[in-house]
């Protein structure tokens, strides 16, 4: 075997283990010793226990010196997690999570994160992109992706989500993203993608709603720019946090100007938001989430 093999082969065989469960004595012992004796080796192991919730947390990456499938590994690590009450998940670590995207007529996300995903700074493959406007069907058509034009209205909204819920089964989508997605999901399609889709919203809501949100804040003098990335729930913009950006601007600064700053510090928080997640960095935690990052 040759030296590039030789690496592709090791790339090939790196794995992610991620778990929560009540917090007791013996939970790292127990996968430790079960990756031991699996002649797995930990590449690098995060753990937390939170006092409030009396839960523990962890994401374990390893590699399998031997050849091993992974039906086998998540078949032989069932016991433990049945015997530790857990929720777990066993995943390739070189896999790229396949995504949706979502947009309205800002673009500006949705540019950076194709752009991210394109050049390998994200660890996904964006399996399509829908919008309920045709704006960006040709930037889309650029990276040659799917565009889908799914029109919503009042009438419309159920038949619409139907439409995305057929395209996430078809696709084999894990993750849907909010890429300034301007229409409310319905509490029902929230339900059925909890922990599985994620929005960005600029952090002056609720105190400036409706249009022109930064050219509420200039006018108010607002001297930090911000934005949120964050589970979407049946609560409007209130799901389980995943990042936060700011930036601080001064008076002079304009209200065009607040704009591209918002987009900026936008861009970077869906972006690492996305990331993380698609590299299994986040757990939720009742409302809250914990992020190995």
């Amino acid at each position: 075997m040759n030296e590039q093999s030789s690496r592709a082969a090791v790339a090939s065989d790196q794995y992610v283990l991620t778990l929560s469960c009540p917090d007791k004595q013996g939970i790292v012992h127990a996968v430790s010793s079960y990756l031991f004796m699996t002649g797995c080796n930990i590449e690098d192991s995060q753990q937390f226990g939170d006092h409030d919730t009396g839960l523990f947390f962890m994401r374990v990456h390893f590699s399998a010196e031997e050849p091993v499938t992974l039906d086998k590994l998540r078949a032989s690590f069932a016991a433990i997690g049945d015997a530790f009450h857990m929720d777990w998940q066993l995943n390739r670590a070189d896999e790229k999570m396949r995504i949706v995207l979502m947009v309205s007529k800002f673009g500006h996300c949705l540019n950076d994160l194709l752009f991210r995903a394109r050049t390998g700074a994200l660890p996904v493959e964006i399996a399509a992109v829908v919008s309920n406007h045709t704006e960006f069907a040709e930037l889309v058509g650029s990276y040659d992706i799917p565009f889908h034009h799914i029109p919503v209205t009042k009438d419309t909204k159920a038949d619409a989500e139907a439409r995305l819920l057929e395209i996430v089964r078809e696709q084999d989508v894990e993750l849907v993203v909010l890429a300034r997605y301007m229409q409310v999901l319905s509490d029902d399609l929230c339900k059925q993608l909890s922990g599985r889709i994620i929005n960005i919203h600029h952090s002056f809501l609720p105190s400036f709603k409706g249009a022109k949100p930064y050219h509420q804040a200039h006018a108010r003098g607002v001297k930090l720019i911000g934005a949120t990335a964050h589970y979407v729930t049946a609560d409007l913009d209130e799901g389980p946090i995943i990042e936060q950006e700011v930036e601080r601007v001064g008076h002079e600064v304009t209200p065009d100007q607040l704009v591209a700053v918002g987009r900026d510090v936008e861009c970077g928080a869906l972006a690492r938001a996305v990331k993380w997640h698609a590299e299994r960095r986040i757990l939720l935690n009742g409302r809250r989430t914990v992020v190995f990052a």
